[in-house]
């Protein structure tokens, strides 16, 4: 068994599905990064134009790096039907915290390389490492990109977090995937409820609903709130309608099997949430990235997307949180169920 052949065969055992090799050179992708950076498409997501050039060269990231070996976990559950009156949360949510789970894995699997190859350097990236990921997933041939701008697979179709692990040897690489294979199909692009997939492979995140409800720190813009329903986290609109999806298979790995407090929140039990039993709740849960206050603001855009007039005494106390971001979204949801009339205020 060659070494590359032993790198692969630890990281199938370890729980990733998926693990391919390429070679540690410049992004091919990053002149479009930066014409979509420029564009502001981006939004609120600083952090994202920061490091440009650690992005456009893995090798910045790890000095003397020859080879990226890129890894990929299933992470698909079945999806609960929650009610109007119930938040829908996007599935790669619905477990534990991916970022924990890969950062995990790829530590493991550093070691088993470390003792093929002693003396190996390596390092771990897990999404929020400036690499171009799913561009490296493609061109180690674990499929390729979508129209709606994720990685597909044959096997799995989309439901796979990806992890890298930069290293100072020379691997073989392995054959990337350049066959489109989306063909004329657009679902994905029909199916976005705010219009967010401008181009095939062009995504505008200042629209997307995962941005809105997770990325956006402020009031999520007024005319996009009704397209929002009653999704408090992320959204799959566009994994749910793609035909490969169909193929998808269920997560192997427990980490990421739905927990119960989290496959249909009732709307009403969250919005009393305080700081210190949100915490505990979404203790290692993604859900925490979006702190109360955002989750918040989110589940009273769902609740006057409902229209529920059962939710206006909740809604009345909300109106005094002490986070001036979820009065305002609370005075828009009694607004849209009738309860008050008048222009909300601009949150601080």
């Amino acid at each position: 068994m060659t070494l590359e052949e032993q790198i692969k065969s630890k990281a199938l055992a370890l729980g990733f599905d998926l693990a391919g090799i390429v070679p540690a050179e410049p992004a091919a992708s990053s002149a479009f990064f930066e014409r979509w950076l420029a564009e502001g498409r981006h939004g609120e997501m600083g952090y994202l134009s920061r490091n440009v050039e650690r992005r456009a060269d893995p090798r910045h990231l790890l000095p003397g790096a020859k080879s990226i070996i890129v890894v990929a976990c299933n992470y698909h559950a079945d999806e609960p039907s929650p009610g109007l009156r119930q938040g829908r949360i996007a599935r790669y949510a619905l477990g534990d915290d991916y970022h924990d789970v890969i950062g995990g894995k790829l530590a493991a699997l550093i070691e088993a390389i470390r003792a093929l190859v002693p003396g190996a350097q390596a390092k771990a990236c897990v999404d929020t490492a400036p690499v171009l990921e799913r561009e490296l997933a493609q061109r180690a041939g674990l499929g390729w990109i979508g129209k709606n701008t994720m990685l597909l697979n044959r096997r799995f179709g989309q439901w796979l977090f990806l992890g890298e692990i930069l290293l100072d040897v020379a691997l073989r690489p392995d054959a990337p995937e350049i066959r489109d294979r989306c063909g004329r199909c657009t679902r994905c692009i029909a199916a976005c409820p705010t219009h967010a997939i401008v181009a095939p492979r062009e995504l505008d995140a200042r629209r997307c609903i995962s941005y809105l409800t997770i990325e956006l720190k402020g009031p999520i813009p007024l005319e996009l709130r009704p397209f929002i329903g009653n999704r408090i986290f992320g959204c799959d609109d566009c994994l749910e309608v793609c035909p490969w999806n169909r193929f998808a298979q269920q997560a192997r790995e427990a980490g990421f099997s739905p927990r119960v407090d989290l496959t249909m929140p009732e709307l009403l039990d969250l919005l009393e949430l305080d700081e210190e039993e949100f915490q505990r709740r979404f203790a290692r849960s993604p859900i925490l990235r979006a702190k109360r206050r955002g989750l918040l603001r989110n589940v009273c855009v769902a609740l006057g997307n409902a229209g529920d007039p059962r939710a206006v005494p909740a809604l009345k106390r909300t109106m005094e949180d002490a986070e001036p971001l979820v009065c305002e979204h609370a005075v828009w949801a009694l607004e849209q169920i009738g309860a008050i009339s008048g222009p909300p205020p601009r949150a601080a």
